[in-house]
């Protein structure tokens, strides 16, 4: 009966602080949440990005910023580094479609890519070099856009985020080479 009342006077505070829907989503309709990235988007395939679905209705969002990185290099059974495939940021804060192979070429206008750990701005597919790794595809709704005199590298976007995070988002996909 307490947890009645107490919902009961949560829902019009909720609704009189004028709590607006906010979602955000990353989705692709390549592989689903802690499915296997098909092989086209990898350095066995085609490396190219897939596509992305983002679905963006944030207050007060200004941009969004996409990271995309594997935490279990080189091995998973002994991670010693974070690997970054892509950087993307000051991306519309709306909802949109990233086509498959956007990170491979010019940013949507107004973005721009960052670089990644092979020292490129463009997206690097996975590529592990044993076992099974998690690719995580991470968005940020950010309160301001991004300004930086060269492509960052995952430590500065992280910096020049912190604070100014609105919401996040997050898609994981697995991968393992095939053996030959």
């Amino acid at each position: 009966m307490r947890l009645i009342i107490l919902m009961a006077l949560l829902v019009p505070m909720i609704a009189h602080a004028g709590g607006k829907a906010m979602t955000l989503a990353i989705t692709s309709p390549a592989f689903a949440h802690m499915g296997e990235i098909p092989m086209r988007y990898t350095c066995e395939g085609e490396d190219i990005s897939p596509p992305l679905q983002i679905t963006a209705e944030v207050p007060g969002a200004k941009t969004l910023a996409l990271l995309v990185d594997d935490p279990d290099a080189p091995d998973p059974n002994a991670p010693r580094m974070i690997w970054t495939h892509w950087i993307a940021y000051n991306l519309p804060a709306r909802s949109q479609t990233l086509a498959e192979g956007a990170g491979n070429g010019t940013p949507p206008e107004g973005a721009s890519y960052g670089r990644n750990d092979w020292g490129r701005t463009d997206y690097g597919g996975p590529c592990p070099p044993i076992g099974r790794h998690r690719y995580f595809f991470r968005l940020y709704a950010l309160d301001a856009p991004l300004s930086f005199a060269t492509p960052p590298t995952r430590s500065e976007l992280l910096a020049a985020i912190r604070g100014h995070v609105l919401a996040e988002a997050e898609l994981v996909g697995t991968y393992e080479k095939h053996r030959r």
